[in-house]
C-alpha cells in the first residue's frame, strides 16, 4: 500500500498527511456488511504490506478492516495474472473462474508493463450503486451485450439469433432477481459503410439512419429485450471514444507509424505478409482474396500485452467459450502479436483522431469501445491520462465489467485478444465472459444470398407468422448453434421440434390438465392434494417437489453455461413427466369412482403446480406465450428461486382452460405453406 506520491504511510504521516488522508483517497467501493475478509493468500504482496496492513488495521480497525477485506490489487502483476471481474477471491491464484459473487469489486488500476503508481480507490455513492442504501440486501447487477451490428447491409438470421441468445440469459437473470442491463445496437462507421451509401446513391448518414433503424425494428419485432440501443454515431459515443483513444496516445499506447501487408475487407482485418501466406490470402470467413496494403496508421501496442492475454487465456478456461474458441485463440496467441493499426485514411466516414483529422479511428476499435461508452464511461474524464481514471462513482458505470459478451465466432479475435488488451491499456477491468456462437448454415452450406439460401427477414417473418414468435424463437435456441458446431436451419425440423415440443408436450400437457380440472370442478377451482388429514398424497417414482427442484437447478445450471438445449430439455422433460404421471394415474377413471375424490384431487393439483414450475422455467425461452399461460393461472411471484418452489398453487384458485400451442401444417423452406398432392 502507498500514499500520495508513491510514499509510505511512514513517510506520509511525516509529511502531514495522517490517517484522515489515507481515509480519504483509499476508499473501499464495497459497503461493509455484504463481504467477508479476503484471505491474505490471495495477495502475494509480501511481508512489508501484511506489516502496514497489520499497522493500519491496529490504529483503525473500524475503518481499515471494512477497506482491506475488500479492495483488489491495482496492478495486474502483483497476482502474476490479470483478474477478471466478479472472480471470486478465494480463487485467486488458483487460474480459474468462479461463479460471480454478489458483490462488485474495485476496479483494476494499473498494469503490469508500466512503472509503479499510486493506488487509488474512489468513495462510491452506494445509494445509486445499490439500489436503497437503508435495506441490508443488494441488488446484483449484470450486464449483457450483443455486438454492435454492421449496418452496411440489412439484419438477417445470425443478427437475430445472436440477439435471442442475449435475450434468454438477460430474461433469465431478471428473474433471478438482478438488476440487468442489456445493451445492444449498430456500428455505423467504416469503408463499407462508405461503399454501400455510395453504391446506393445516398449519404452515409443516411443509410446509417436507414438500417439503424431498421435493426432497431427487427429487435422489437423478434421481443428483444435490451435495456439501450446504442449507435456509434451518437454525439455521445463519438465524444468518449475521442477522449479514449486521446488517453492511449497519452500512455503511449498508441503511436504513428506504416503499415505493410494484407488486408481483409470483408472483415476490415489486417494481416502481416507470415499470417496471409499462412491463410492462402484468402479471408478465414468470406473466402475472398486479400488486397495489399500499405499505408500510415496510428498503431495500438497489442504486442506489449501477448504474455498477459496467453497466460490469462491458460489460466481462465471459463473466459472465452465454447472451449474450441478458446483453444483457436491460445494457439494464434502463441505464434505472438503485433501490433495493429487503429486509424484509416483511405476513406472518410468514421471518427477523427484526436489532433489528426486526417485520420479517421479504426471501425473494430470505434465498436469495440461501445459497451464501454454506453455506461458513459468516458464521460468527465481529465485531460491528463496519468490523472485519469476510467471508472465513476454513479448510475450506469456501475455496471462494468460486462457479465457477457455474445456474439457469432468470427468476431471472437477482436473480443478475446484486442478487446481485454485495450481495458487493459485503459486501466478497466475485464469482461466476465465472452461467448461466440457458431454460424447458421444450409443443407451444410454456407447462407448465401446467390446461392437462395438466405434466411432474410421476409423468411423470418413468414415463419412467425406461422409457428408465432415463440415458435420460431424456441427452435432457434433449440437447434441453434449456440456451441462450437454450425447448425443447419431447416423448414423440417422446425415444424418437428414445434409438433414435438410445444404443440404435443406443453401445449397439449396444459390443455388436457385445465381442461380436466374445469371439467371436474366447479368453476376451475383448483383442488388440493392433502387428504382430510391435512397429509400429502404421494405416488411412487413421482416425487414432484424433488423432481421439480432437480429440473429448476438443470436450467439454471445450463443457462448459466449457454447450453440452451439442454435447459429447454430440462423444462420440457418436467412436462413429459407430467404426462407420464397422468397415463399411470388415469384422472379420467378417477373421476367416476367418488372413494377416490381426494386422489384425482392430488393428481391434478401435482399437474398442474408441476407445470407451472415448467412454465416459469420456460419464460425467458417462450416470453410471450408463458405471459398469456398466467392469464389462465396463476404463476407465482417473487424471484425465480420463490416461484419455482413447490406448493405456491393456491386450492381453490381458479384455472382457466387454455390452448397455447395449437396444431398447424408445415412450410417448405421459404416459408410457404406445403401444398400436399
Amino acid at each position: 500500500f502507498t500514499g500520495w506520491a508513491g510514499k509510505s504511510y511512514e513517510q506520509n504521516l511525516s509529511l502531514g498527511h495522517g490517517l484522515d488522508t489515507y481515509r480519504e483517497r483509499a476508499t473501499t467501493i464495497h459497503p461493509p456488511s455484504c463481504i467477508s475478509s479476503v484471505s491474505k493468500s490471495c495477495f502475494l504482496l509480501g511481508p512489508q504490506l501484511i506489516s502496514r496492513t497489520t499497522t493500519l488495521l491496529t490504529i483503525d480497525q473500524s475503518f481499515y478492516s471494512t477497506m482491506f477485506s475488500t479492495i483488489q490489487p491495482a496492478r495486474a502483476s502483483v497476482v502474476n495474472r490479470m483478474f477478471t471481474p466478479r472472480a471470486s477471491f478465494q480463487h485467486a491464484g488458483k487460474g480459474r473462474l468462479s461463479r460471480p459473487p454478489s458483490c462488485r469489486r474495485a476496479l483494476l488500476l494499473g498494469i503490469s508493463h508500466r512503472e509503479s503508481r499510486e493506488i487509488r480507490f474512489q468513495r462510491l455513492n452506494y445509494s445509486v450503486k445499490y439500489g436503497n442504501a437503508v435495506a441490508q440486501t443488494m441488488i446484483e447487477k449484470c450486464f449483457v451485450t450483443t455486438p454492435v451490428y454492421y449496418v452496411n447491409d440489412k439484419p438477417h438470421i445470425g443478427h437475430v439469433y445472436t440477439s435471442t441468445v442475449a435475450d434468454v440469459y438477460a430474461r433469465f437473470q431478471r428473474n433471478m432477481g438482478k438488476d440487468v442491463f442489456f445493451l445492444t445496437g449498430t456500428d455505423e462507421h467504416g469503408l463499407k459503410v462508405e461503399q454501400s451509401a455510395e453504391k446506393r446513391g445516398v449519404g452515409t448518414q443516411q443509410l446509417a439512419d436507414e438500417n439503424s433503424a431498421l435493426f432497431r425494428e427487427v429487435m422489437d419485432d423478434m421481443n428483444i429485450s435490451y435495456t439501450s440501443f446504442i449507435r456509434t454515431t451518437n454525439t455521445s459515443h463519438k465524444v468518449q471514444v475521442q477522449r479514449l483513444v486521446e488517453i492511449l496516445l497519452q500512455k503511449g499506447f498508441i503511436y504513428l507509424g506504416k503499415f505493410e501487408g494484407w488486408y481483409d475487407e470483408g472483415q476490415e482485418e489486417y494481416y502481416t505478409e507470415t499470417k496471409a501466406k499462412a491463410i492462402g490470402y484468402k479471408s478465414l470467413i468470406s473466402g475472398k482474396d486479400l488486397t495489399r496494403s500499405s499505408e500510415e496508421n496510428y498503431y495500438f501496442k497489442l504486442s506489449a500485452f501477448q504474455e498477459q492475454l496467453l497466460r490469462f487465456h491458460e489460466d481462465n478456461p471459463d473466459f472465452l467459450t465454447p472451449s474450441a474458441r478458446r483453444n483457436e485463440i491460445i494457439n494464434r496467441l502463441q505464434e505472438g502479436l503485433n501490433d495493429i493499426p487503429v486509424s484509416r485514411t483511405n476513406f472518410t466516414w468514421g471518427i477523427t483522431m484526436p489532433g489528426d483529422d486526417s485520420h479517421v479511428i479504426y471501425v473494430w476499435i470505434d465498436a469495440l469501445l461501445n459497451y464501454i461508452t454506453a455506461l458513459n464511461i468516458a464521460e468527465g474524464l481529465e485531460n491528463d491520462a496519468e490523472e485519469s481514471n476510467c471508472h465513476s462513482e454513479e448510475g450506469l458505470k456501475d455496471f462494468w465489467p460486462a457479465s457477457l459478451h455474445v456474439m457469432a465466432k468470427e468476431i471472437s479475435w477482436f473480443h478475446a485478444v484486442i478487446w481485454p488488451a485495450l481495458l487493459l491499456a485503459l486501466e478497466l477491468p475485464l469482461p466476465e465472459r465472452v461467448h461466440a456462437h457458431g454460424f447458421w448454415i444450409r443443407e451444410g452450406k454456407k447462407m448465401s444470398k446467390s446461392l437462395g439460401n438466405f434466411v432474410d427477414l421476409n423468411v423470418m417473418k413468414r415463419f412467425s407468422d406461422h409457428y408465432g414468435l415463440d415458435g420460431l424463437r424456441y427452435y432457434l435456441l433449440t437447434e441453434g448453434p449456440v456451441g462450437s458446431q454450425d447448425a443447419n436451419f431447416s423448414a423440417c425440423r422446425v415444424h418437428e421440434v414445434y409438433s414435438t415440443d410445444l404443440a404435443n408436450t406443453l401445449g397439449n400437457s396444459l390443455s388436457r390438465t385445465t381442461a380436466m380440472i374445469n371439467k371436474y370442478y366447479s368453476e376451475g377451482g383448483l383442488p388440493s392434494e392433502t387428504n382430510a388429514a391435512g397429509k400429502r398424497i404421494t405416488w411412487e417414482r413421482f416425487d414432484w417437489p424433488e423432481l421439480t427442484a432437480e429440473a429448476a437447478a438443470d436450467v439454471v445450471r445450463f443457462v448459466e453455461a449457454l447450453e440452451l438445449p439442454k435447459a429447454t430439455n430440462a423444462a420440457i422433460g418436467l412436462v413429459a413427466r407430467v404426462d407420464l404421471f397422468i397415463s399411470e394415474t388415469e384422472p379420467f377413471r378417477m373421476a367416476k369412482d367418488e372413494l377416490k375424490a381426494e386422489e384425482l384431487g392430488a393428481v391434478l393439483y401435482q399437474c398442474l403446480e408441476a407445470l407451472r414450475i415448467a412454465c416459469v422455467l420456460l419464460e425467458p425461452f417462450l416470453p410471450q406465450k408463458i405471459d398469456e399461460v398466467g392469464k389462465h393461472m396463476d404463476l407465482g411471484n417473487g424471484n425465480f428461486k420463490e416461484r419455482v418452489r413447490w406448493g405456491s398453487l393456491k386450492p381453490g384458485s381458479k384455472v382457466k382452460k387454455m390452448v397455447i400451442f395449437p396444431r398447424i401444417g408445415a412450410l417448405d423452406e421459404q416459408g410457404f405453406p406445403v401444398k400436399h398432392a
